[in-house]
């Protein structure tokens, strides 16, 4: 070789499903890193913190592929992915996969490398921040108290009920760990996420193995909304909150339901807390 030129740089193979003319603005790519829970936990927060990152995209809305839409296809997926470049992360969100039978069999198929976030938050507010969003959509379904217990009497819970169900994490958990490590799942403090967000988004960073980025800088807090916005936003560098759905006034629940509930809890968080090797002070 003359002059001791290196030799040149063979061109990385385009993945599977990218023709030659996508290789140069970025590549649809299966994501890396999937937000698989819990609905209510603060997972849209999780979403658009992380995507602030240069080396991370997002998909903004949920696919809903592991659970609702598996019949279409892995191509179908990849489709949806925004594109990326060699560098970056894909990521999703569906929230309703910690609770999908079948999702930690079908991602592992896709990738068993994938990483999982998982944003818990203490079941019981989760139940009734649940409950809120319904109401606003249904204003005649019938009370919380109604739907929680099948014998208020006699203190039995309804765990057919969904804003219930989700909440027993130890449960859900059990069919993610028949697929994946725990050192592959990252479990993220909904409280900490509004008291300090920038201390569990380092935590998502190192995760991903990514450079911390993402501090104190990128977030203000609102007093309006009781939680933290971004400074400046992915997309138009202006403050950005999350939308009006975000942050809403829960219904108001007689105490003595919330003690019923949280004496329910109480078995399920303490196995939680002991498999993760995390307590997250929900008591």
């Amino acid at each position: 070789r003359p002059c001791g030129r290196p030799p040149p740089a063979e061109p990385p193979a385009p993945p599977a499903g990218s023709g030659p003319g996508l290789a140069r603005p970025g590549t649809k790519r299966l994501p890396r890193a999937i937000v698989v829970g819990v609905k209510k936990g603060g997972t849209r927060a999780v979403l658009e913190f992380i995507r602030v990152h240069p080396e991370v995209r997002a998909l903004g809305t949920e696919p809903h592929f592991f659970d609702r839409n598996y019949h279409r296809g892995l191509e179908w997926y990849r489709s949806l992915m925004p594109r990326t470049f060699d560098s970056q992360i894909t990521v999703e969100k569906t929230p309703s996969y910690f609770v999908t039978k079948e999702a930690p069999r079908r991602i592992f198929n896709m990738s068993r490398d994938t990483k999982l976030i998982v944003v818990v938050r203490n079941p019981v507010t989760r139940a009734i921040s649940d409950y809120t969003q319904t109401l606003s959509k249904k204003p005649d379904i019938p009370t919380f108290e109604g739907l929680t217990f099948r014998n208020r009497s006699l203190g039995l819970v309804d765990t057919s009920w969904n804003a219930i169900r989700i909440g027993m994490y130890a449960v859900h958990l059990e069919s993610w760990l028949q697929y994946f490590p725990l050192s592959q799942i990252h479990f993220v403090s909904g409280e900490k996420l509004i008291t300090d967000p920038a201390g569990e988004m380092g935590k998502v960073q190192d995760f991903l193995g990514i450079k911390r980025v993402i501090t104190d800088k990128h977030f203000y807090f609102n007093k309006t909304k009781g939680f933290p916005c971004l400074k400046k936003s992915e997309s138009s560098g202006l403050p950005r909150c999350l939308g009006k759905s975000k942050g809403r006034t829960h219904v108001q629940i007689d105490p003595e339901v919330i003690e019923q509930l949280r004496d329910f809890y109480r078995p399920y968080n303490i196995k939680f807390y002991e498999t993760v090797g995390q307590d997250f002070r929900w008591e």
